[in-house]
C-alpha cells in the first residue's frame, strides 16, 4: 500500500535531499540503482519478488536498477524498510561487492550513512510551512517523524520573521520541567544537522528512540562519554543523561507561541543558576570517570 504525497511534498524533500546529499560529498547517485540491484540479489530474490514485496510493477524495479528512473520517496522508505536499512543508508553508502555479515557489521559499527532525509511541507508556492507536533500527536512522532503520510495531516502554519535559510518544526510542550515555559506552550525548532552544531546551555526539542519528544537544555558531552546531559530549567527536575546514538533529531528552540502572559516573577533561569548547574554536570562527569 502506498503512502499517498503530495507533489509538491515529494519535490521538495528531494531538493532537500540532494543539498544534504552535496553537502556530504556524495554526488554519484547512480549509487542507488547498484544497491538495488545488489541488496535483491543478496536476497536470492527475482525483480518480480522484490516488485510483490513493495507493490510496484517488475518493469519500474528493471528501471531503477538501470537508472532509467528514480524511485518515489515511498519507495524508497519501503525498499530501505525491506532490506533493513534507513533511506538514507541506502542512497548514500555502496553496498555493492559486500556480503550480507559485511553490511550487517558496518551498520553495528555506526559505519553506515552519514545524513537523513528531512520530509518537510510546502505551500502552493514552494514556502516552507512549520509543520506542528501537538501533544496528543507527539507519542506518534517517533514512528512516523520521517513518513511523509504522517506529517501531511499535521497542522501547518508560517511565521513571517523567521530566517528563510532553515528549517523549522513547531513541537506543543507537555508538562512543567521547563518552567517559566508552561505546558501548551508552541516552542519552534530550527533543524540542527549534526550533534557537533550543538551549543551548551541552549535549548532544544530532541526526538530520540528512548525519550521521544523532550525539550531541555543540552549540554555536549559526547566526545568525553558519548552522551548528552539534558536540564530542566525548572529546579524540581533533576538532570539526567542520554546516549547520542539514540538521538534521532534536533531542533534548537529559536520561538515560542504561548497563550500564557508571564508574571513579573517568572523570570528567566539567572547566569548564577546556569553556573551551578554546569558544576553539576562537571561533578557528574568525575564520577563517570571513576
Amino acid at each position: 500500500m502506498h503512502a499517498k504525497i503530495n507533489p509538491n511534498y515529494f519535490i521538495i524533500s528531494l531538493i532537500l535531499l540532494v543539498k544534504r546529499l552535496s553537502l556530504s560529498k556524495v554526488s554519484d547517485m547512480s549509487v542507488i540503482s547498484e544497491n538495488i540491484k545488489h541488496l535483491r540479489k543478496l536476497r536470492g530474490w527475482t525483480q518480480g519478488d522484490f516488485a510483490d514485496q513493495i507493490g510496484i510493477k517488475r518493469s519500474l524495479v528493471g528501471a531503477y536498477e538501470e537508472g532509467r528512473a528514480d524511485p518515489r520517496l515511498n519507495n524508497l522508505m519501503n525498499m530501505a524498510k525491506l532490506f533493513d536499512l534507513s533511506v538514507d543508508q541506502l542512497l548514500s553508502t555502496d553496498f555493492t561487492g559486500k556480503s550480507l555479515e559485511q553490511i550487517n557489521q558496518l551498520k553495528s559499527d555506526g559505519s553506515v550513512g552519514g545524513f537523513k532525509i528531512l520530509s518537510i511541507s510546502v505551500d502552493r508556492n514552494n514556502e516552507e510551512m512549520i509543520d506542528l507536533i501537538p501533544q496528543k500527536a507527539s507519542a506518534g512522532y517517533l514512528n512516523g517523524y520521517a513518513d511523509p503520510s504522517y506529517l501531511e495531516v499535521l497542522p501547518k502554519f508560517q511565521l513571517p520573521n523567521l530566517p528563510k535559510n532553515a528549517t523549522y518544526r513547531a513541537f506543543e510542550i507537555t508538562g512543567d520541567s521547563m518552567l517559566p515555559i508552561k505546558p501548551g506552550t508552541v516552542v519552534i525548532g530550527e533543524y540542527v544537522e549534526q550533534l557537533a552544531d550543538v551549543k551548551n546551555g541552549k535549548c532544544y526539542v530532541l526526538l530520540s528512540k528512548e525519550e521521544g519528544v523532550v525539550y531541555k537544555r543540552v549540554f555536549d558531552y559526547t566526545q568525553e562519554h558519548g552522551q548528552l546531559f539534558l536540564v530542566s530549567d525548572n529546579k524540581v527536575y533533576s538532570p539526567y543523561k542520554i546516549d547520542a546514538s539514540d538521538v534521532l533529531e534536533i531542533w534548537e528552540a529559536k520561538a515560542y507561541i504561548s497563550m500564557d502572559i508571564p508574571d513579573p516573577e517568572d523570570t528567566q533561569m539567572s547566569f548564577d543558576q546556569l553556573k551551578n548547574i554546569v558544576m553539576e554536570l562537571q561533578q557528574e562527569v568525575i564520577k563517570l570517570k571513576d
